[in-house]
């Protein structure tokens, strides 16, 4: 099956060695262009302007670099379902201006279903969460409901 990516009004479709370049890349996006293509079966002058269209089309945005973070057993993360009060523009763009600037929320989605927000907030300890509840999270414009559940441990982490 082919996949198709939507850039504007053009669709361009995704064949298997642009699907094995982006997966390749996402497991080590360093890989030297050289073993790229020998990974892929392409030359290495196939495989750069496959990449090079990759990036051009929007396909690949740019690449990152993933942070040593501490152990797992030196922070608790918890996951946040955040209900505002209402869901107007205004009403979000404020939520999401306040959420920014709390250095404790690692991670905010906007989201459909039950909840309009889903936020992984660390935090050293259960009593560090707490103050992180009571003096940001249900300070944020807008908060009518915050419900919160405790992660025991992490199954995959990208």
């Amino acid at each position: 099956m082919i996949q198709r990516q939507f850039a504007g009004n053009c669709v361009h479709a995704l064949d298997e060695p642009d699907r094995a370049i982006i997966r390749l890349l996402r497991a080590d996006g360093r890989m030297s262009n050289a073993a790229l293509a020998e990974a892929v079966g392409l030359s290495p002058s196939a495989c750069l302007r496959r990449l090079r269209l990759l990036e051009r089309r929007g396909v690949i945005r740019g690449y990152t670099v993933i942070l040593d973070e501490p152990a797992p057993r030196d922070l608790v993360v918890v996951i946040v379902q955040i209900t505002l009060e209402r869901q107007t523009d205004e009403h979000l763009r404020r939520f999401e201006d306040a959420v920014r600037r709390c250095p404790e929320v690692r991670e905010c989605y906007l989201m459909t279903g039950i909840a309009d927000y889903l936020l992984r907030v660390e935090a050293r300890d259960a009593a560090d969460y707490e103050r992180i509840h009571k003096e940001q999270l249900s300070r944020m414009p807008g908060v009518a409901r915050i419900q919160s559940s405790f992660a025991i441990r992490s199954v995959i982490r990208g």
